[in-house]
């Protein structure tokens, strides 16, 4: 019993030795109120003198997608043109799009990186608009004033627009260029496959000739002359084959639909024309935006840490005299 008398004494005690303690606290701190006040004050001082000279960052942001159709219209009209002899391995639109915009986030995102590994490193950020979606990408610019990064990101969105869409357009070029030779190249081919086979005709009738000549045949001595044979054309007589070697000689290649047909796709390719400045890589679903709100330094974030840094550093001091004053004594 005296045990648990005496247990209880010595915890009631110690409670009040906590209680006396927690109080001096207070007590000192109150008596060193001016001193924490003053620290605080310093330190707010500080942090207002860092807000003014302190480089301000505002964030433009924009957010882009695939161009629409009427935007690469022309680039795709081509395309069409271009494998009009095998429109099944033709480009759709989706195709077309997914290469404007897939050349536009590549070059862009090559900027970025660029842009971070200058000696005075920009801060381009290129990122999904929707998470787990490859489309729409957010793009956005960091710059010293909220008019500079909007203005700097159109430029920047403008300038790899304008570049994609040009080397898709030289791309373009090259492939219309190559197809207008290779049609070039079968036409000619088509044209000396038929001067050979007119060569041959001519040839034949003219051997015919020699013979109805030698056979002394002078007129036609069949009836149906369509049924007649390469090697009995010499029945037409002498008088007949003259008259038709000297048309045959005159008459036009004997060309087939197929080299009027590859004609035609080579005068379609050929008068195809360019127009970079009506095609787009992208589609804006929110245009650069002029900032509101500055990315840093946030004033009430600041002051409120610098009142708190000032407080806490204040007490410490004040405990900390006290401290070493107790121990003097």
């Amino acid at each position: 019993m005296n045990q648990n008398n005496n247990s209880m004494t010595k915890n009631q005690l110690n409670k009040s030795s906590d209680e006396i303690d927690l109080m001096d606290l207070v007590v000192q701190l109150w008596r060193g109120k001016w001193l924490v006040l003053s620290f605080a004050v310093a330190a707010i001082i500080i942090a207002i003198i860092y807000i003014f000279v302190a480089k301000e960052k505002w964030t433009s942001e924009a957010i882009v997608t695939y161009p629409d159709s009427g935007q690469i219209a022309d680039y795709n009209n081509a395309m069409s043109v271009l494998y009009g002899q095998n429109p099944s391995n033709a480009p759709t639109v989706v195709d077309v799009q997914q290469r404007f915009f897939g050349r536009f986030n590549s070059a862009i995102s090559a900027l970025s990186e660029q842009l971070a590994n200058q000696a005075n490193p920009e801060k381009l950020t290129i990122a999904p608009a929707v998470k787990d979606q490859p489309v729409p990408l957010k793009i956005s610019y960091t710059a010293a004033t909220a008019g500079e990064a909007q203005k700097t990101l159109t430029t920047y969105i403008q300038q790899i627009n304008k570049r994609s869409v040009t080397e898709l357009d030289n791309d373009l070029q090259i492939s219309i260029s190559s197809k207008v030779e290779d049609l070039k190249g079968d036409l000619a081919t088509k044209e000396k496959v038929a001067q050979e086979k007119k060569d041959k005709r001519l040839e034949i009738l003219n051997q015919a000739l020699v013979v109805a000549q030698q056979s002394n045949i002078k007129n036609t001595v069949v009836q149906q002359a369509e049924t007649l044979s390469e090697d009995t054309l010499f029945v037409l007589g002498s008088d007949a084959l003259t008259s038709i070697i000297k048309n045959e000689a005159t008459r036009p290649l004997p060309l087939d639909e197929a080299y009027y047909n590859t004609r035609q796709t080579l005068l379609a390719i050929s008068a195809l024309k360019s127009k970079p400045d009506s095609t787009y890589s992208l589609r804006y679903v929110m245009k650069p935006n002029l900032p509101i709100h500055r990315d840093s330094p946030k004033k009430g974030v600041i002051l409120v840490l610098a009142t708190l840094i000032g407080l806490i550093l204040g007490s410490g001091v004040v405990l900390g005299r006290n401290a070493i004053r107790n121990y003097s004594r």
